[in-house]
């Protein structure tokens, strides 16, 4: 039974607003109110694993329900990458690296066990526990790898932004002519578009 929304322009307008949103709680609850990462961190991923239980043993698409996962995974996913990066020190490479490595995991599992990484196809348990996996690990990129692109790596905020509005038209492109993976299409426009949003983030508390 699908329980998932088709992949519209609406459901980018709403992802937009849900990672805007979820990352700017991340920051409020983790730096403004002074929880710390690693605190608000446990309690945001126990948060994204009430609801995505719920969602798991939902019989149906259920909009809240649906989004308020993808709100959890948001909201956690910015903290995450900075209790990574900042807390335990790795730094903004070496959290991107690592997260990369667990994405391309989650997809090589996924595959192996589901024989297919297409939203049609997500109707199994385990399919759609993989799917919120790869969510869940593309936001937490995102943030990451947009901190890379503004500190580290050189290009600054305008060079990072070029870069990701680039690979963003690209994958529009391939989503139109060539036959690329949906969730695989999926996943690497929410990591793009968390990496953006964290540009700006940056942008604005450094003004």
């Amino acid at each position: 039974m699908k329980k998932l929304p088709e992949i519209t322009m609406a459901f980018w307008i709403m992802k937009i607003c849900a990672t805007t949103l979820g990352e700017t709680a991340g920051d409020l609850f983790s730096m403004t109110l002074n929880i710390g990462y690693a605190l608000i961190s446990l309690i945001l991923v126990g948060f994204f694993i009430v609801t995505l239980q719920l969602q798991l043993y939902a019989t149906k698409y259920k909009p809240m329900l649906y989004w308020s996962v993808i709100l959890a995974t948001s909201t956690a996913g910015t903290t995450m990458s900075d209790f990574m990066d900042r807390t335990l020190g790795l730094g903004y490479a070496t959290g991107s690296l690592l997260l990369i490595t667990i994405l391309i995991a989650t997809f090589v599992a996924w595959k192996k066990t589901e024989k297919s990484v297409s939203v049609n196809d997500i109707n199994t348990f385990h399919g759609e526990t993989f799917y919120w996996i790869a969510i869940l690990f593309s936001n937490t990129l995102g943030t990451a790898l947009g901190d890379f692109l503004a500190d580290n790596s050189g290009l600054g905020f305008l060079g990072g932004a070029l870069l990701i509005g680039s690979l963003l038209l690209l994958l529009i492109l391939a989503h139109y002519f060539l036959k690329v993976s949906e969730v695989l299409l999926m996943a690497e426009t929410l990591e793009l578009h968390e990496t953006h949003k964290n540009l700006d983030k940056k942008k604005h508390y450094l003004k």
